[in-house]
């Protein structure tokens, strides 16, 4: 599961030789590939029992960790990563909504980390379905025609700033956010002079909700308790989380299959994306 940033990831191998047997090597390396390419070797200390190895790891860069262990005399090798969630990572549920509503006693919390990877699950599934949910920084970039056009659209909905418009090539146009009216709602920018936009455009933007309505929250708390059952079977996924026709799918909904139940749907359904609108 993934940890959080400025957690310690403690990392262990095992080193063996031909025969299988765990063996302390002449020497031994681990190489931490980071998200942005550049790669650690944090010193091996050598094992309290022969052949196995640890090492602690402060994270410091949120994203996929690639892991390589590297041993000599005899020669082995081991491979694994490890993923750090970003510093404010989106959940579209608090944990401890997540924990109320799956009815976990207050120091109940050996399962914690479990749901909060299904609310990240379950927050994609929801904005992918109603736009964006939590309030986050979207960059992307726009290759306009030649001719130029009276408006741009921008992927991510609903909008709640324009942080800048700039051009990608340094022979290009910018636009001051200040000379652009912006509709939320849709994402269309258009300029205020009633001019085209041109040229390739890099936007910066904050897409989300300032209040996340009732009817998103409540479908997500169905979709989590929906799913949170798959994994206990009958006793506790029916008695102690809820359970009935209520979170039944009676048939697979387009692009989600059978992950969203029904009532979450109809709950989801006022906010509902136009096609094609991400």
């Amino acid at each position: 599961m993934p940890f959080d940033l400025g957690d310690t990831v403690r990392l262990e191998a095992a080193c063996r030789s031909a025969a299988g047997t765990l063996t302390t090597a002449a020497t031994a390396v681990v190489t931490i590939t980071l998200p942005d390419g550049t790669a650690v070797t944090p010193a091996v200390a050598a094992p309290a029992s022969a052949g196995e190895y640890l090492v602690d790891y402060p994270t410091v860069q949120a994203g996929r960790h690639a892991v390589r262990w590297q041993f000599t005399a005899p020669a082995s090798a081991y491979t694994d990563s490890f993923d750090v969630r970003e510093a404010e990572p989106a959940y579209i549920l608090s944990l401890a909504d997540a924990r109320r509503h799956l009815r976990y006693a207050p120091g109940d919390t050996g399962d914690d980390e479990q749901i909060r990877e299904w609310l990240e699950t379950i927050t994609i599934g929801v904005e992918s379905f109603a736009g964006v949910c939590c309030r986050r920084t979207v960059t992307e970039t726009h290759d306009l025609p030649s001719h130029g056009v009276p408006t741009l659209v921008l992927r991510r909905t609903p909008v709640l700033s324009l942080t800048s418009l700039t051009a990608v090539h340094s022979s290009g146009t910018s636009y001051l956010p200040a000379d652009l009216d912006v509709d939320g709602p849709t994402g269309v920018v258009r300029r205020l002079d009633g001019g085209r936009l041109y040229g390739v455009l890099r936007g910066i933007y904050v897409a989300g909700r300032t209040v996340i309505p009732a009817n998103l929250s409540s479908a997500a708390r169905i979709i989590l308790q929906h799913l949170w059952r798959t994994q206990y079977g009958a006793s506790r996924g029916l008695s102690q989380v809820g359970g009935g026709d209520d979170y039944l799918v009676t048939e697979p909904i387009p692009g989600f299959g059978y992950a969203i139940p029904n009532r979450a749907l109809q709950l989801l359904e006022p906010d509902r994306l136009p096609p094609g609108v991400a």
